[in-house]
């Protein structure tokens, strides 16, 4: 029996990590076939696209990993619009310092970085966004309250990064 490749999740998983990191522009394909250990064939094989089919792979399951995250975390705080904050700015603040501050979000970072042809990834940010955004309204009383909160980590993930500190988070719980 032939024995199943997981080149494909491989890659998914290193384009992540790699987009959060450093941006989709400037993580290279060399560089993402190089993390994830997959061979350029396999590559073309799982994503004729190309880098940009990658990339829509990475919102695909990161949106959905997040979202899941997300849900968990309203159900953990139901009727607690402070607890759902403060666990929300936490959970984002510790993945960053565990990471030396690096990690970004990866749908921001597509979404803000993709022009002309690739112009459609910024779409499906904002799809991902989206499914966020219905994670997080039902937790927070409203989407006016869920689009602040989102809007607030994300700019806090880039004032963190820039601070090495937590505070942007924090403050965002004040």
């Amino acid at each position: 029996m032939p024995r199943k490749s997981d080149a494909r999740e491989r890659a998914i998983r290193a384009a992540e990590r790699l987009f959060r990191e450093k941006g989709y522009a400037a993580a290279g394909l060399t560089e993402i076939l190089t993390a994830s250990g997959a061979p350029k064939g396999s590559f073309y094989f799982h994503f004729p696209e190309g880098k940009a089919q990658l990339a829509e792979e990475v919102l695909r399951s990161y949106g959905a990993n997040v979202a899941h995250w997300l849900a968990s975390l309203a159900r953990r705080h139901a009727g607690d619009p402070d607890g759902f904050t403060g666990a929300l700015c936490d959970a984002v603040a510790a993945e960053m310092m565990e990471s030396g501050w690096g990690l970004g979000c990866a749908a921001q970072n597509i979404a803000s970085e993709v022009t002309g042809a690739e112009a459609v990834l910024a779409d499906r940010a904002g799809e991902v966004f989206e499914s966020w955004l219905a994670e997080m309204a039902p937790a927070l009383g409203s989407r006016r309250r869920a689009m602040a909160l989102l809007a607030g980590l994300q700019g806090a993930r880039g004032l963190a990064r820039a601070l090495k500190s937590r505070e942007p988070f924090d403050a965002l719980k004040a």
